[in-house]
């Protein structure tokens, strides 16, 4: 495959993702990099899961063979996205509605927004919402707050008193890319699923991407995730994130499935947004510092890379479950790297080093 990364980078990925499989940092990884013409390098290493024979989860040292049955982890492999939601599904669709003269990003939402008037997220702005500014609770705790009813989730999620004042503080909370899914919503009368399929993943050409659960055949090409004591197994084409699941799979915070190379074609159209879902004013205003002095510094959802500068353009966008992707519109270059760390660990130490050092790998300082 012709790539623009040279042999000796290659092989420094290539090494560093195998050294992640040989420390229980994750069983396997697929990693994919390219520019506006597609993938130009990529490969995948480990296993979906490790040996059956292996300690579960939450095991450590040194990894052992796979055993012969182990599935090997392969480019068309699906990954729990977990928060990649945020930038595959909510933030595009919330960028064909800007574009369609639907939404505006400074205008309060009670000015508009019934089930939010008058309450304390009508003063909150879109804009707040996506760079993390709203003043939210940082946590989710949805179903310790409001219950298992999805209407009473959103009831509760949509009054909820804020922490602080809007724009005071960039503080990152899963319930800013919910609070905005429920938005989109309410100004197409759809489903947050059906909008990105529509909107976004179908135009993309992005075939293999959806929110959970997958059905039995496809979450056999899944990368499990953490071990769940209430089914007795990891995890494997259902969602990890709990508040999705309390939701019935599908919202804001999480959910989607996808592959290394669906997530090419998506990050493609950041480089070059000429064709639908969204155009070159969406791209620019999102790749770039919307929160003045405040730090850390964000875009609209995406955030400059650790370790970067605001000059070498690199933005970022991570998922608990052990993924990640970048793009930068100055260099012409986008990667993504997918993990499945949560099978053996919530530490996210591990992963962090290895997404930093991939990250310098495809990006190198200059």
């Amino acid at each position: 495959m012709n790539t623009t990364l040279g042999p000796g980078r290659l092989a420094r990925i290539e090494r560093l993702l195998q050294d992640g499989v040989r420390d229980r940092v994750y069983p396997g990884a697929v990693w994919a990099a390219g520019d506006a013409s597609g993938i130009t390098a990529g490969g995948a290493v480990g296993h979906l899961a490790p040996p059956s024979a292996s300690p579960p989860a939450r095991a450590s040292g040194p990894a052992s063979a796979p055993a012969p049955d182990a599935q090997p982890t392969t480019p068309a492999t699906l990954f729990d996205l977990a928060s990649l939601t945020k930038v595959i599904a909510v933030w595009p669709v919330v960028g064909t509605l800007v574009e369609a003269g639907k939404l505006r990003l400074d205008v309060p939402l009670g000015s508009f927004w019934p089930e939010v008037a008058g309450r304390p997220l009508g003063d909150v702005t879109a804009l707040h919402l996506l760079t993390h500014t709203a003043g939210l609770p940082l946590r989710a705790n949805l179903r310790a707050l409001y219950g298992t009813d999805p209407q009473d989730v959103r009831d509760g999620v949509l009054r909820e008193v804020l922490r602080r004042r809007a724009g005071e503080a960039v503080e990152y909370t899963d319930r800013a890319a919910l609070v905005l899914g429920y938005l989109a919503e309410f100004l197409t009368g759809r489903p947050l699923a059906e909008l990105a399929e529509v909107r976004v993943w179908g135009p993309l050409g992005m075939t293999r991407t959806r929110y959970g659960p997958l059905p039995a055949g496809l979450a056999a090409r899944c990368a499990p995730t953490e071990y769940d004591e209430e089914t007795g197994a990891h995890l494997q084409g259902t969602v990890h994130d709990f508040s999705t699941r309390l939701l019935g799979g599908a919202c804001g915070i999480a959910g989607t499935f996808s592959t290394a190379g669906d997530l090419g074609r998506f990050l493609r159209q950041l480089l070059d947004p000429v064709r639908p879902p969204f155009g070159p004013e969406w791209a620019a205003a999102s790749l770039r510092v919307r929160t003045g002095g405040l730090t850390p510094a964000r875009g609209l959802f995406w955030h400059l890379a650790p370790g970067t500068a605001v000059r070498e353009d690199v933005w970022v966008h991570y998922g608990f479950t052990g993924t990640g992707m970048w793009v930068s519109p100055g260099r012409g270059r986008w990667a993504v790297l997918l993990t499945n760390k949560l099978y053996f660990t919530r530490d996210t130490g591990p992963v962090t080093a290895v997404r930093d050092a991939f990250r310098q790998a495809v990006f190198p300082a200059g």
